[in-house]
């Protein structure tokens, strides 16, 4: 996989464009995906930006939403267009199956593959140029990066740089994990300056969902948290039946797995939510506590060493056991990040 500066000298000539992210794009794979697009439009490239599924209503907000074509809903169309695209560049995902059915059309396409991504483990044969940098704080960070290193930062005005700073907003759990380095803060000071509003995009993250959403997580706190205070460890189960009472869509259960973390003393917390086809899982820790391992050994996922996702064909009560009775392999572990 070649350095993504050797694409520097190729931006001038335009080209068919494709840009896709993992499926139910969240803050970091929207922006990113949307900051690239407005970028190689301003250098005259056809761009297209596909999501493989639905997404969120609190990222519809962010500038060229709205062109975002949905794979699920325009499967024909849309490989169509990636087998006539020049350059397919996949953002915050680093290996194919995590854009679900859409996986199939992008490991079959014949043009250069772009891989910009901070996960750990790339399939990095599957790409011609491309990073994967798990010391960056985001995608949205690497965009930033790109577009400054070709020498276009004044490409970037406040549409761009609301875009890249919500995935930055989105994935540095608002600047208070440890991936906000020093060159994240020089970085927003940077869109400050080019024109970002930083209170239109916390609103448009923050402030953005309905009165159901509110109270489903008041039910959620009040009856499917269980604190395990001899392990430091929170697990939130969460069945269908909650999903269709308050009638929960996508993107209402992001930002549900941190709340646990507000609790002394608390340095693993598990989520599970029963989907129709599966079991969803999402683990998010402190300390020396490595998420993506955990993840990658019991729930076929992986991710950040401290926020990791997986799965399970069990049942929710199966899978749930399953947790807790793996649990207790962990106490050592998981004690001795609290000295």
């Amino acid at each position: 996989m070649k350095p993504l500066s050797d694409l520097y000298p190729l931006l001038s000539a335009p080209r068919k464009v494709v840009i896709t992210t993992h499926q139910k794009p969240d803050a970091d794979a929207m922006g990113s995906m949307l900051g690239l697009k407005l970028f190689l439009e301003k250098l005259g490239h056809a761009v297209t930006a596909v999501s493989p599924t639905n997404w969120a209503g609190w990222v519809s907000w962010m500038p060229g939403a709205k062109q975002v074509v949905d794979f699920e809903q325009h499967k024909e169309w849309v490989a169509n267009t990636i087998s006539e695209a020049d350059w397919l560049f996949c953002l915050d995902f680093n290996i194919f199956h995590r854009t679900k059915h859409l996986a199939e059309s992008l490991a079959q396409a014949n043009c250069t593959k772009i891989l910009i991504d901070h996960h750990q483990q790339p399939d990095t044969p599957s790409f011609q140029f491309g990073i994967s940098d798990t010391a960056k704080s985001s995608t949205c960070e690497l965009i930033y990066d790109f577009i400054v290193g070709s020498g276009n930062a004044e490409r970037i005005d406040g549409d761009l740089a609301a875009c890249l700073y919500a995935g930055v907003v989105g994935d540095t759990g608002s600047f208070r994990f440890d991936s906000a380095t020093a060159a994240v803060h020089r970085m927003v000071a940077d869109l400050k300056d080019r024109g970002l509003d930083h209170g239109r995009v916390y609103e448009g993250l923050y402030d953005n969902y309905l009165e159901n959403r509110l109270r489903f997580m008041g039910h959620v706190l009040s009856n499917r948290m269980e604190v395990f205070y001899e392990y430091n460890a929170a697990l939130i189960a969460i069945p269908k039946s909650d999903l269709l009472r308050f009638q929960i869509r996508t993107g209402d259960t992001d930002g549900l797995v941190n709340i646990p973390h507000s609790i002394q003393g608390i340095r693993l917390v598990a989520l599970c939510i029963d989907r129709d086809e599966e079991r969803k899982w999402s683990f998010r820790s402190k300390g020396d506590f490595d998420c993506n391992q955990f993840a990658r050994k019991h729930f076929e996922g992986g991710g950040h060493f401290h926020a990791a996702g997986g799965r399970s064909s069990d049942t929710l009560n199966g899978t749930v056991e399953f947790f807790k009775n793996i649990l207790p392999q962990y106490r050592a572990e998981l004690n001795k990040t609290n000295t």
